[in-house]
């Protein structure tokens, strides 16, 4: 059981876990999740964590076949610059390492911001705290527990 599991359990939400078999030589984690639980890539979603004006941390949720827009971000944010955060900062923040950041149950609750092409699905896929885990809800149940703002985030 993961943070991120609990924080769907605990809110009575329905959900489901998906696992694979994560293999550390693929290059994206994502893309990977996509392939190997046979979901379209616009329905998986990858969580990156970034750095608005050097000052605070957000996170951006977007299809794993997407870029994060750095400038649509910190627009949406109130700020006027992002970049990616620092590994190390991402994984003691959200107690999650890379390729298994999820947005529900970080350690620090950070802002968050979820693609708008989520709310084109039934549910989508977000990581569930671990490489090869996945979790699968409504858009307006994440936005819901994580108190994000659904935006464009991608171009």
């Amino acid at each position: 059981m993961t943070p991120a599991i609990n924080t769907a359990k605990k809110a009575g939400i329905v959900f489901n876990i998906h696992q694979y078999e994560h293999d550390p030589a693929h290059q994206s984690f994502g893309l990977e999740a996509a392939e190997k639980l046979n979901v379209a890539e616009g329905r998986v979603f990858k969580t990156l964590v970034v750095s608005l004006d050097n000052k605070s941390l957000a996170v951006g949720v977007v299809p794993v076949s997407s870029m994060l827009n750095m400038k649509l971000i910190a627009k949406a944010a109130g700020a006027k610059s992002a970049e990616m955060a620092d590994k190390r900062l991402v994984e003691k923040t959200t107690g999650y390492v890379l390729g298994g950041v999820s947005p529900l149950g970080q350690k620090k609750r950070l802002a968050t911001f979820i693609d708008v092409s989520a709310e084109q699905y039934p549910t989508l896929y977000v990581s569930a705290g671990r490489r090869g885990l996945e979790i699968e809800l409504r858009a307006k149940d994440l936005q819901d527990l994580t108190g994000a703002k659904i935006t464009a985030l991608c171009l």
